[in-house]
């Protein structure tokens, strides 16, 4: 015999639940308060104080910090590590992710976890790490010495050092993005006769493009940004081995406050426009999302308006 249940009965259970997830307009505006508030002070007066330090002594004053030979040595360093660091994680994240996404194999898990390894440990001690291998009494730094090569307290090291600490973000940022697109289509490209290249560039990339480009702003903005990792490495020798971040330190610590707010200004300024960047991205995705929704939709109701158009007309 069926059970009836009264409609009043739903309708009970519905309002419980609306009122469970629904919180008074004073809860609503204090959790927004308090988010404003946390904003304020860890973000936006941090901002404002480096700015107003930098100008404190005029704009003169703050572009001659910029024009100075290792301020200008710093910024050229800092491009050259994250010019170099970005592409090779480009390669690496977009290898990484069709062989994780599109391919079962021995040891998958074991290379996830390996993406994961520089989140897990400390920059310092991946720096510590180059040192040991690749330092004057390293495991390899007799070999070096002999052959006069120099990684540790020069370009090389740096450049491992920031590729080291930034590779898991492309990587991590596409694996989910091509395991969730499956096979399909890469089949049906294949199907019809396209190479494996003409697969990748004509149904693979255009797919990924923006999470791929959303991964190497963020790739790029640690990049620029990175410290501890780098500190170990570089030796901190003038207008040779700092990057931005490590000649702000210098500056400082020499109590030259305008010189190193001036630098760190212009550290502010990237973050801002990778932020700007990242919103961008972050929207031409979700009207990628929305295009290819809708053009599903379409796709599905059209056999649908086909067959009734078939029946009506018999």
């Amino acid at each position: 015999m069926a059970t009836i249940f009264p409609l009043r009965s739903f309708g009970l259970a519905s309002d419980r639940a609306a009122q469970a997830t629904t919180e008074g307009a004073w809860v609503r505006w204090s959790l927004i308060a308090v988010a404003v508030v946390f904003l304020g002070v860890f973000l936006f007066m941090p901002l404002a104080v480096v700015f107003a330090s930098a100008l404190a002594k005029g704009v003169s004053v703050y572009f001659a910090a910029l024009r100075e030979p290792d301020a200008l040595a710093a910024i050229r360093l800092t491009l050259i590590a994250a010019g170099i660091a970005v592409p090779m994680n480009l390669i690496f994240g977009v290898a990484a992710a069709w062989a994780i996404g599109k391919f079962e194999f021995f040891g998958k898990s074991f290379l996830v976890t390996l993406i994961d390894l520089p989140f897990a440990v400390s920059p310092v001690v991946s720096g510590l790490i180059y040192v040991l291998i690749f330092g004057l009494q390293g495991l390899m730094g007799p070999w070096l010495a002999s052959h006069d090569v120099k990684i540790i307290f020069a370009v090389p090291g740096i450049v491992l050092a920031t590729v080291f600490v930034t590779f898991p973000f492309v990587a991590r940022e596409l694996i989910p993005l091509v395991q969730a697109q499956g096979n399909e289509e890469e089949e049906a490209a294949l199907t019809l006769g396209a190479s494996g290249w003409q697969t990748f560039f004509r149904v693979t990339l255009p797919n990924i493009k923006w999470g791929l480009l959303y991964g190497v702003i963020l790739c790029n903005a640690r990049a620029m940004g990175e410290f501890g990792a780098v500190s170990v490495v570089s030796g901190h020798i003038r207008s040779r081995t700092n990057t931005m971040p490590l000649h702000i330190e210098i500056l400082y610590n020499e109590y030259q406050f305008a010189p190193a707010f001036a630098v760190a200004s212009l550290l502010a300024l990237l973050a801002l426009v990778t932020l700007l960047a990242k919103s961008i991205v972050e929207w031409k995705s979700r009207q990628q999302t929305k295009q290819q929704e809708l053009f599903a939709t379409r796709q599905t109701a059209t056999p649908t308006s086909i067959s009734s158009a078939g029946a009506n007309a018999a």
